[in-house]
């Protein structure tokens, strides 16, 4: 019998989420260096490592707190596994989140050099190396191409299809796919991102296709249901799919590639992030971690913290005494019935409490007494048939028979 696929919960409002893969060394020390100028400019209030509880290659853990231009506190958690360097960032707000709010991954990771195009980018230095910021720290999990940079589609037809089945499934990012109606020149290489509200910058992935590619990318988007039209745009669905979600609403006929501002790709982007979409997989687990494991507080929110803490200790206690009490109430009840039983127990007449031994049945009893009573009449039995003897006419008792026995022979004498 077929079940019902589980359904995922919504992401807040208030939450913004992505994933990403720092392809450099040293992704720690990258961080950290971030995070300490950020603070020393006041770009965020405070950060803080929380310590790693397991081995070498449990997840590094970073918690950041900052205010937006509006006032609204921010508190993020940034969570890298050394091993790959993959890394995954939930923010959430005290108030629905806006997309002209700067992206929360400024507020972890370096951004002196951008190059825009994984064409011709050259990756920042690495900060293990010891001069500056590692900045290739932003790449799609799902493709391993830049957030927000322009990625072109392999030369390679298969390489095609993989690379657009791996992106139709990610829904920890958006996916743009933009077909080239001409060869474009420097006017064109322009990232989508440049246009986009801040809050979206490092959420979107562009994926360029050469004007000779048309085919084979609709060849390979025809699984997810979605079609590129010549020289426009679409933004994939991801995988779940947002509720909602009409390829035709999210697809723009045409895209002007000349350096100024595509207005219909980005409204369709725009729309698309601010539709209610599923938690991706593993983001419920992150944001429930955000929720119960923060540990950046304030002097103010600790404060209130323990005050929490000793309210719900004290109701525990009073609870605990309570029972006490009323476990006393009931031992003290059940001794004093038992003193009453006891009493009147003891009052009773004798006659009313024969002594049995347990388990006896009336028809023993009845046994017992018939045997007492036997013995008895076996006891008085001599003496009574001595007297009977003695008193009957012409009988011969015992003392009579003793008497003729010693007078016998004297009587025989002539």
């Amino acid at each position: 019998m077929p079940t019902s696929p589980t359904v995922r919960p919504t992401t807040p409002p208030t939450v913004w989420l992505t994933r990403g893969r720092h392809g450099g060394s040293a992704a720690e020390d990258v961080l950290r260096r971030s995070l300490h100028r950020l603070k020393d400019n006041q770009d965020i209030d405070d950060f803080r490592e929380v310590p790693a509880a397991g081995d070498d290659s449990s997840d590094r853990v970073f918690e950041a707190r900052w205010r937006t231009p509006d006032r609204v506190i921010v508190r993020a958690r940034l969570s890298l596994t050394p091993s790959t360097h993959a890394w995954t960032l939930v923010a959430e707000a005290e108030q629905p989140w806006n997309p002209a709010w700067p992206s929360p991954a400024t507020k972890f990771w370096p951004q002196e050099t951008h190059a825009g195009s994984d064409a011709g980018r050259v990756p920042g230095p690495d900060s293990g190396s010891g001069g500056g910021f590692g900045c290739d720290w932003d790449r799609d999990t799902a493709t391993g191409l830049s957030l927000g940079g322009i990625s072109p589609l392999p030369q390679d037809d298969k390489a095609v299809r993989r690379l657009l089945k791996s992106a139709a499934r990610s829904g920890w990012n958006l996916h743009v796919v933009v077909h080239e109606a001409m060869t474009t020149d420097e006017r064109g290489q322009v990232p989508l991102t440049r246009w986009l509200p801040p809050g979206l910058r490092h959420r979107v992935v562009e994926h360029r296709a050469a004007p000779q590619q048309l085919r084979v990318v609709n060849w390979a988007l025809r699984d997810v249901g979605v079609e590129v039209p010549r020289g426009g745009a679409v933004v994939l669905p991801g995988s779940p799919a947002p509720s909602g979600y009409d390829a035709r609403d999210f697809s723009v006929r045409a895209v002007f590639l000349d350096g100024t501002e595509p207005a219909d790709l980005v409204a369709a982007v725009t729309r698309f992030a601010a539709l209610p979409r599923p938690l991706p997989d593993g983001a419920e687990e992150a944001l429930t971690a955000l929720r119960e494991e923060w540990q950046l507080f304030t002097v103010e929110e600790e404060l209130a913290r323990q005050r929490e803490l000793v309210a719900m200790y004290r109701e525990a206690l009073e609870a605990m005494t309570k029972s006490r009490d009323l476990y006393r109430e009931a031992a003290e009840r059940a001794h004093e019935a038992l003193a009453a039983y006891r009493e009147t127990a003891g009052a009773l007449p004798a006659a009313r409490r024969p002594p049995e031994e347990p388990g006896t049945s009336p028809f023993q009893q009845l046994t017992r007494t018939l045997e007492r009573l036997r013995d008895s009449a076996k006891a008085l039995r001599p003496a009574a048939l001595t007297q009977a003897a003695d008193q009957s006419p012409g009988g011969v008792g015992p003392a009579r028979e003793r008497e003729d026995t010693a007078a016998g022979p004297a009587r025989s004498e002539p």
